[in-house]
């Protein structure tokens, strides 16, 4: 059977696929993208949709700045607005002591030139949300922070990237990989397309398709759990996290309150299934309860976890496979990849098109994990 041929094959339907096409697709590049299971099946479709700059890794703000300028023009960009609400992000310190390493974090990032973070105390806290704690001390902020809505996003990247004629092949897992003469055959079932640039953006089975191409990089794997509440009246705008605690919260134009923070369920690659863990869920709901005295006896309606992958050092894999010529790697955000989206398409674009990008990607080099095992 013949294979059909693109400029570029995408492997992986979630917002970072999706993305790195439609950048592609707007570069002029014929462009598929090949996902097993149906777009945002996965970490993209469970995601709490955080659109966040606040208290990121060092190494990561540069790209979350310039993905933040994208949000604020996302219509721009696909069309929609995908629910995004600028609403402000908090990290509230409920102890002086956790004040203390909010101020060193706010010292360290005037250090470093940036101004996107910025100390509040007790009185504008209990301001921007009367409904917290009267215990909580007060918190470190970033105003242009915010959230999205996810289901809405995926929706809105996948019909940018059919109004640009990318090719969406759902139903199909990449099972055997060919190079020859610069060209990348790629086996589908029944399926055959073939390209010279390939990205990887295969989430949690990013490692695994990795290896086809003879690229051996350490990935684990995250199964992060979410709670939805039943509709309550107005109760904050920001959303808000807290130091020492594995705690998210926010509230949906629907008036749900959507509870997460990185509490961990189990996930099973092979069966591609993940399952909530009912005892470490119960934590996340105390700590909204402690901080949210309005919220205790509002009933849960639903509760999910899915499945993504996490890097050993937390940092995401942004670039070129140092050994498979045209292969691009993009997967491993490890729990906060959705604020990135918008500006990882437009790197891997650069990437494939140029063979550089202006961004400054060194720190995300697949290299760093090559060898090291797996990664917890």
């Amino acid at each position: 059977m013949n294979a059909e041929a693109f400029d570029a094959a995408v492997i992986g339907g979630g917002l970072h696929g999706l993305s790195a096409a439609l950048h592609l697709a707007r570069a002029r590049r014929r462009v598929v993208v090949i996902e097993r299971r149906w777009t945002g099946r996965h970490a993209s479709g469970a995601t709490a949709a955080g659109v966040r700059t606040l208290n990121r890794d060092v190494a990561e703000i540069p790209i979350s700045l310039e993905a933040m300028d994208s949000w604020h023009e996302i219509e721009r960009l696909v069309g929609d607005d995908c629910g995004f609400h600028s609403t402000g992000q908090l990290l509230v310190a409920e102890t002086e002591e956790h004040m203390a390493g909010l101020h060193r974090r706010e010292a360290r990032m005037r250090q470093l030139g940036y101004r996107h973070e910025e100390i509040i105390d007790a009185a504008e806290l209990r301001h921007l949300v009367p409904a917290l704690s009267r215990h909580c001390v007060g918190a470190l902020i970033a105003r242009c922070d915010g959230a999205a809505d996810p289901h809405r996003t995926i929706l809105a990247f996948r019909r940018a990237c059919e109004a640009q004629r990318v090719v969406i092949a759902e139903g199909c897992g990449i099972e055997a990989v060919s190079h020859e003469r610069g060209i990348w055959l790629l086996s589908c079932g029944a399926h055959r397309f073939q390209a010279p640039m390939v990205v990887n953006a295969a989430g949690a089975w990013a490692g695994r398709v990795a290896a086809l191409f003879g690229d051996d990089i350490a990935l684990g794997v995250r199964a992060s759990m979410m709670i939805v509440t039943e509709r309550v009246a107005p109760l904050l705008e920001p959303v808000v996290g807290v130091v020492g605690r594995a705690l998210s919260f926010k509230q949906s134009d629907q008036g749900t309150l959507v509870i997460g923070g990185g509490l961990q369920g189990a996930a099973d690659l092979d069966r591609e299934r993940s399952t909530v863990s009912f005892n470490e869920l119960a934590k996340g709901a105390r700590a909204a309860a402690d901080l949210f005295p309005a919220a205790r006896d509002v009933r849960i309606a639903r509760c999910w976890t899915g499945i993504e992958a996490q890097t050993s050092d937390r940092l995401p894999v942004i670039g070129a496979s140092p050994k498979a010529p045209g292969l691009l790697h993009a997967f491993g955000f490890s729990g906060h990849g959705f604020q990135l989206v918008p500006i990882v398409g437009a790197i891997l674009a650069e990437l494939a098109v140029h063979g550089r990008t202006r961004r400054n990607i060194a720190v995300f080099t697949p290299r760093r994990l090559m060898g090291e095992g797996i990664a917890a």
